[in-house]
């Protein structure tokens, strides 16, 4: 196996292009929000590439498994923290929108990823 092999999935590169989208939107967060939301919610997007990353990484498909499945969590809080954004009229429902397109995308790679990883498994 490839030690890098993650590189070679759309779906990390596309994870890493919404970890870029979500720096670029908190920027405009307010200050007071650098330590709660704005935290939280670049964390929540930099898990789902590095998730996807240490579990293709891992040797036993069960372990692959559950890296995918952590990714998949962090890809749903990011969305979540993005409509409490905007409900804060922190982003508008515009940009809203288009992160949603690009996690609904990563949430059926993954989805795909994560059955093809089950099928392997039994």
């Amino acid at each position: 196996m490839n030690d890098f092999y993650y590189r070679k999935l759309e779906v990390y590169h596309l994870s890493k292009k919404m970890v870029a989208e979500v720096y670029v939107l908190t920027e405009s967060f307010p200050q007071s929000e650098l330590y709660g939301l704005t935290n939280q919610i670049q964390r929540a997007a930099i898990s789902v590439p590095s998730n996807i990353a240490e579990g293709v990484g891992r040797f036993a498909f069960k372990e692959r498994l559950h890296f995918i499945e952590i990714a998949y969590g962090s890809l749903m809080e990011v969305m979540c923290q993005i409509e409490i954004a905007e409900l804060l009229n922190y982003v508008t429902k515009e940009s809203t929108l288009q992160l949603e397109t690009d996690i609904t995308n990563i949430a059926r790679m993954l989805s795909g990823l994560r059955r093809s990883l089950k099928e392997k498994i039994n």
